[in-house]
């Protein structure tokens, strides 16, 4: 195991161009502060995960794989609100800076920097068992910002990508660590949808991404715009890999309580789905409606011959 001084692990892994693939900044990572610009009438938007070994990760996964998780992981909230990605900072704890360790981590973090156009704005790191938060910022023009407020009775509930992948991919890697399968990548090296919150700017009524399972998080965008839901448990996206990987009842209570897939569900005016079909198209997205925001409250989830479907309870943090 080679061991190396704070400094000298920041000059080496972290102060170099791959992770400087976004936005320029004024001044950057090396002094007591960053100094970031915005564009003229453009807000800054700021989301703050902290990511813990043995919560969040498996501590011997790959370094690599850890830190495309993480900040795959943040990204995704700059998605989900419409935001261009521009910087993010790093404060990484571990129990010693072991070279090999430190080697993959930043090859991950700079490759998942780089898909994303995110730079590292700075951060600080400290000896401890293994935990990683980050703070990504970006900007989106002045009252552009989807929330999760604003779904309106009549709106259709559409989610992107499938479900339950992530959670069919945890049970993978609870196994093989190095498991390469469609199920594990979409666990460990989740692919924050950037384009598609974009497009959703002036369009989506509300939005979020499904980090915690899309039934609590789904409640969030109920419980802020004070309405309710109905959804089709048949209508509910979910992939081959996830199909040939569990039974059918399974795969469905994963796409309702797994979360960490880190796609979007969002509302959409009725009239506007069809627009919404042709970008899903032309982008090789699927978005798939799932259900509908009505006036009585609550989250209900109708299987196919009527009756009601009792979801189970999604990822709680405490």
């Amino acid at each position: 195991m080679t061991i190396i001084g704070e400094f000298d692990l920041i000059k080496r892994y972290f102060d170099r161009p791959e992770l400087r693939p976004g936005p320029a900044m004024a001044l950057g990572p090396g002094d007591d502060c960053a100094l970031l610009q915005l564009p003229p009438n453009h807000q800054l938007c700021v989301s703050s995960d902290t990511f813990v070994s043995g919560v969040h990760f498996f501590a011997d996964m790959s370094a690599s794989q850890i830190a495309q998780r993480c900040l795959a992981a943040s990204v995704s909230d700059l998605a989900a609100m419409g935001a261009t990605p521009a910087w993010f900072n790093l404060c990484l704890t571990m129990p010693s800076a072991d070279a090999p360790w430190m080697d993959s981590f930043s090859q991950g973090l700079a490759a998942k920097a780089g898909a994303c156009k995110i730079s590292l704005a700075g951060g600080d790191t400290t000896c401890g068992p293994l935990a990683i938060s980050i703070h990504a910022m970006g900007w989106v023009p002045v009252g552009q910002a989807i929330t999760r407020s604003g779904a309106k009775i009549g709106n259709v509930i559409m989610v992107s990508g499938s479900l339950g992948d992530s959670a069919g991919g945890l049970t993978i890697m609870q196994q093989q660590r190095d498991a390469s399968d469609l199920l594990s990548q979409r666990f460990y090296n989740p692919t924050p949808r950037i384009d598609l919150g974009h497009w959703l700017r002036g369009k989506a009524t509300a939005c979020l991404d499904v980090s915690d399972g899309l039934v609590q998080d789904l409640g969030h965008i109920l419980k802020a715009s004070g309405c309710g839901a109905d959804l089709n448990l048949a209508d509910l996206p979910l992939s081959g890999a996830l199909r040939a990987h569990v039974p059918l009842n399974q795969a469905q209570d994963y796409a309702l309580n797994g979360g960490e897939d880190f796609e979007l569900c969002f509302t959409l005016p009725a009239e506007l789905v069809n627009e919404a079909q042709a970008y899903a198209a032309a982008q090789n997205l699927p978005l798939t409606v799932i259900g509908r925001i009505t006036d009585t409250l609550g989250c209900r989830i109708w299987n196919s011959n009527g009756s009601l479907y009792t979801a189970p309870q999604g990822y709680q943090h405490f």
